[in-house]
């Protein structure tokens, strides 16, 4: 994935969920804030961020913030980019193979999965999330509660009772993580319904990725503790 136009800017302020303020240029600027979780160990007054200047002229601001600069590691805060991240690499032939079909979305029950694929001898959902907290380079999801969450991992084990393989991708939106694991601390819910599915047949999967200003790209697989 390949971001055009980027601007390295200073984070000063979050006034709410969907905007910052960033200095670019020597000017404050209003930046959209495309991941709608807390983020608060990121967006710290005075960090490094880089921001994607929009090609649409009409729009309310000018920027989407994209990045944040933690220590000397680059994290993408993109919330929208996982799910893309992950179809390309599949389609570009890894993981899976002799896949006859492959979409975007595809819904099964209350839920929608990102991605809906068939091979040879087999049907699959897989459900993406992104993550972007990191401690000690542990990478943890969710960094808040989410029921939504919740009900993902609990619909991809219904599909599997139904016949379906079922997968959950943990897309580390950073480089050089040792391991994944769910952060029972903010949401021990999620924690408890990822391993319930698991025993029942659930695919768990967690990659780091190279992250650079303007671009992010699936990397290594990341051990697993649940």
């Amino acid at each position: 994935m390949i971001y055009n136009n980027i601007k390295q800017g200073i984070f000063h302020e979050r006034p709410n969920r969907f905007i910052a303020i960033v200095e670019i240029d020597g000017k404050l600027e209003k930046c959209h804030v495309k991941n709608t979780g807390r983020c608060k160990e990121l967006l710290i007054k005075g960090v490094v961020v880089y921001v994607q200047e929009a090609s649409n002229t009409n729009r309310k601001t000018r920027y989407d913030l994209i990045s944040v600069l933690k220590g000397d590691r680059i994290i993408n805060m993109d919330s929208q980019v996982p799910n893309r991240v992950v179809y390309d690499w599949i389609v570009e032939g890894n993981y899976f193979k002799s896949i006859t079909h492959i979409q975007r979305e595809k819904t099964f029950g209350r839920s929608r999965f990102d991605i809906y694929l068939e091979t040879d001898n087999k049907k699959v959902f897989i459900e993406v999330k992104g993550v972007t907290l990191e401690e000690d380079n542990t990478a943890m999801f969710p960094d808040a509660p989410t029921t939504r969450g919740v009900k993902h991992i609990n619909e991809l084990t219904r599909s599997i009772e139904e016949g379906y393989e079922a997968y959950v991708i943990f897309v580390i939106q950073m480089e050089g993580i040792e391991k994944f694991m769910p952060n029972d601390r903010t949401h021990p819910e999620f924690g408890d319904a990822l391993r319930e599915a698991r025993d029942k047949g659930l695919n768990i999967l967690a990659y780091d990725c190279i992250v650079k200003p303007d671009s992010i790209t699936m990397k290594d697989e990341v051990a697993i503790d649940l």
